[in-house]
């Protein structure tokens, strides 16, 4: 008896392949078959569960769900993708989407698009079909949270295509019940994943399409129609898009800091048009509850005192754009009761820290040159990381130097009473402001000299120019 079983013969060799998708050893009968059975189950003579005329939502069977889901993790391979394409799925699923009530299914299929949409030609061709694309943004109004969470994932995907995502800016555009579902989702979901993707969903529109952002801004004038758990027409709220991002940065804030960084800067884009600053200031509590949050977050949550200076570098983003809005605010609303100088110290003692800790990591990067040779990617990161932090500096010293003007001689008694404030913050700030903002800083030194004599005089010693001035 031989050791090892015989080759299979040239005629078998040759029917495996012929068999095969692509490069992979998956069978073209075996997805065909799938493809077959999906028809089925939505052809309108069967009466299977997924396709119950009731009305009520279907179970899927069970050896059919673990089929499907196969196909679904198949589809990760561009061979199979292929293979889907050639073989009209997007259509069949088109099928599924318009007669199936088991939200399993509808989820499943909605994520193989996803994933074939992965691949720039496939991509391109799902989204220049103006039915699927039509059918697809419906899905937005599902009420099951998998369905929104895999169309979420599809439709990042193809906005993140630069050949088609001015086609999908334009579909969304000209269909209002985007907003409307999508506000729906920010403002009343609490399934953070789901939150997540769709608020990267919104900050990659907002970051392609400016006219896309200010429409949304204006948006919520009238009332319209929405989804619901029957999938019956209902009335929604008349949704404003900030109360809707700030509900969803609450939901994801303590779970997810990516998401929270992706709300944030969602919030930092509206900031780029004077619509969106006023659609932030002239809320209902004009301005109090995205202050509240934002301000929270700085003095409370990121860049503590009991953390090491190179959290900065972790949280640069996140910061930059919270404090990009704190600015904003403050500039276009100093006469609200929240931005007055005496509930502000601790942001002022929060902004200092940030810059000390950026001076900490700016040291530690000199250091770290100075031991070794990096190769040049590390030497890109590292370039790249001070680009960002200097982009965080720079909004920070804004605020700053804003905050500083303000002051009067009684906050800034109170400042030194509660810590915020002394020789070691004073000297920071100046360190950082100077020279830019030397008029904000000389503003300040006049009060301080009121407050405290003997620390101005300290400080105008370790900063010989501002004596020069005084």
């Amino acid at each position: 008896m031989d050791r090892n079983p015989s080759p299979p013969s040239s005629e078998a060799e040759d029917e495996g392949e012929g068999d095969a998708v692509g490069s992979t050893v998956y069978s073209k009968h075996w997805l065909f078959s799938i493809l077959t059975r999906l028809i089925e189950v939505i052809s309108p003579e069967k009466t299977e569960p997924a396709v119950s005329p009731e009305g009520t939502r279907a179970e899927l069977d069970e050896e059919m769900e673990n089929d499907i889901c196969k196909v679904w993790d198949m589809s990760m391979d561009e061979d199979v993708a292929l293979f889907l394409q050639e073989f009209n799925a997007p259509d069949i699923f088109m099928g599924v989407f318009a007669k199936s009530k088991c939200p399993r299914l509808t989820e499943i299929c909605v994520g193989i698009l996803g994933n074939m949409a992965c691949f720039q030609d496939i991509c391109m061709s799902i989204s220049k079909d103006e039915n699927l694309g039509q059918v697809l943004l419906q899905r937005l109004c599902d009420s099951d949270s998998p369905t929104l969470l895999e169309t979420s994932r599809l439709l990042l995907t193809c906005l993140s295509q630069p050949e088609v995502a001015n086609v999908w800016v334009e579909r969304i555009r000209e269909n209002p019940s985007v907003y409307d579902c999508v506000c729906f989702i920010m403002s009343s979901s609490t399934n953070v994943e789901l939150l997540v993707k769709v608020g990267e969903v919104v900050d990659k529109l907002f970051d392609l399409d400016e006219e896309l952002m200010l429409n949304w801004i204006k948006n919520g004038t009238c009332r319209s129609v929405g989804p619901s758990v029957d999938d019956s027409p209902e009335e929604l709220p008349d949704f404003k898009i900030v109360p809707c991002i700030l509900e969803a940065a609450k939901q994801v804030r303590s779970d997810n800091p990516e998401g929270l960084d992706v709300y944030m800067h969602i919030l930092q884009l509206l900031t780029t048009v004077d619509e969106g600053i006023q659609a932030i200031v002239q809320a209902p509590d004009g301005g109090k509850e995205t202050w509240g949050l934002l301000y929270d977050l700085v003095c409370h949550e990121l860049c503590q005192p009991d953390d090491p200076p190179i959290i900065v570098q972790e949280q640069k983003t996140v910061l930059a754009s919270i404090l990009s809005v704190l600015s904003a605010m403050f500039a276009s609303q100093t006469e609200q009761e929240y931005t007055k100088m005496r509930k502000n110290m601790p942001l002022i003692g929060s902004l200092i820290r940030i810059l000390q800790y950026m001076e900490g990591c700016g040291k530690r990067s000199v250091d770290n040159s100075k031991e070794s040779e990096q190769e040049e990617t590390e030497r890109a990161d590292v370039n790249e990381e001070d680009f960002h932090l200097k982009i965080l500096k720079d909004i920070c010293c804004e605020l700053l130097s804003n905050m500083l003007q303000e002051l009067t001689k009684e906050n800034t008694l109170e400042g030194l009473h509660q810590g915020h404030l002394n020789e070691q913050t004073c000297s920071c700030a100046f360190q950082n402001l100077l020279p830019l903002y030397f008029a904000s800083v000389e503003s300040f030194l006049e009060v301080l000299r009121e407050a405290d004599q003997a620390l101005a005089d300290n400080l105008e010693k370790r900063f010989p120019s501002l004596k020069v001035h005084t």
